[in-house]
């Protein structure tokens, strides 16, 4: 069965880096875009990033552009997140997913097919 499961959250200072796995099982992963989203207590899950099926394009919500790097391993069937230069309000639960490639790489919550369960990244001020 398809399979995505986040690891690499935790506790970190304001100003430290994390970097987030995620690996995929159960589809053909090297056919697929594949995206992280967040979402904060109380809030909607909203776009993180997203890469698409090659690795040759990416794009950034606006607030993570220039701290965040997504990358993907095809070979292992894992898509990566660096986050640097954390800030508190990046606090919320990372959600890696996958959607069949389109022609164009897409941000929507609704659009993609396959979701990981999330794992916590918490930054303290």
């Amino acid at each position: 069965q398809v399979q995505l499961v986040e690891s690499g959250g935790g506790l970190v200072q304001a100003g430290g880096s994390l970097r987030l796995s995620c690996a995929a099982s159960g589809f053909t992963f090297s056919s697929y875009d594949m995206g992280w989203f967040r979402q904060a207590p109380g809030k909607e899950r909203e776009f993180v990033a997203v890469i698409s099926w090659s690795g040759g394009r990416t794009r950034y919500a606006d607030s993570v552009k220039g701290r965040f790097n997504i990358s993907r391993d095809n070979a292992k069937n894992t898509v990566y997140l660096q986050m640097n230069s954390l800030k508190p309000e990046d606090t919320a639960v990372y959600y890696c997913a996958a959607d069949f490639r389109k022609t164009l790489i897409r941000v929507g919550v609704s659009e993609y097919d396959y979701w990981g369960q999330g794992t916590q990244v918490t930054v303290s001020s």
